[in-house]
């Protein structure tokens, strides 16, 4: 299978958030603009009837941080996602670095999402990213995370720009606009089927 990555803003310019609560970073010397823009049309339905598939967008591999034990962000994001068409490996709470990376190598999925909500997602997600970016097979998979990722409320824009270096492609912070995830997810599903055969 023919895989195309996501390719991230630029990341000699810090991003700064914005009130959206996404990472936002310049588009180059000169030019403005969101670091995770999807592009207009995701290829998301405006609604779905009940008992109505929603055609398959790809596989996710969604666990937590190491530190984490909270499930309840897991679950819901899970049937979001299910909701949405994608195929979802759901590694749970306090997963290890090793085993959300060998999910990922077992499954090779179409996106990576890392939630975390007791605010070590900084520390533990730039790790986590870090690990999954030295593994070449893993190096073009799309990789998000999203939620209260600090103990102090809302990162600082370095703060962002480090998860963003570590390798993740984007930033949700808590309070993020669910339409903002939920159509970046669907603008993923829908490059990564333009490429697969």
């Amino acid at each position: 299978m023919t895989r195309s990555p996501i390719v991230p803003a630029p990341r000699e310019h810090a991003p700064s958030s914005g009130p959206d609560g996404l990472a936002h970073a310049p588009a180059g010397p000169g030019e403005g603009g969101l670091a995770l823009a999807p592009p207009q049309d995701a290829g998301l339905p405006d609604h779905a009837l009940p008992g109505e598939p929603l055609p398959a967008r790809g596989t996710v591999v969604l666990s937590s941080v190491s530190s984490d034990s909270h499930t309840w962000n897991l679950a819901y994001l899970q049937l979001l996602l299910e909701e949405l068409g994608w195929h979802v490996v759901n590694l749970g709470a306090c997963t290890p670095d090793d085993i959300v990376i060998d999910a990922c190598l077992r499954h090779q999925p179409d996106l990576l999402v890392i939630s975390s909500v007791n605010g070590h997602g900084r520390i533990d997600g730039a790790r986590l990213a870090a690990a999954v970016r030295r593994r070449p097979e893993l190096h073009s998979v799309p990789a998000i995370i999203g939620g209260k990722l600090g103990l102090a409320g809302q990162l600082a824009p370095d703060q962002v720009h480090g998860l963003l270096e570590a390798g993740f492609h984007a930033v949700f912070q808590d309070g993020a606009d669910m339409h903002l995830f939920t159509g970046y997810v669907a603008a993923i599903g829908a490059s990564r089927r333009a490429v697969t055969p």
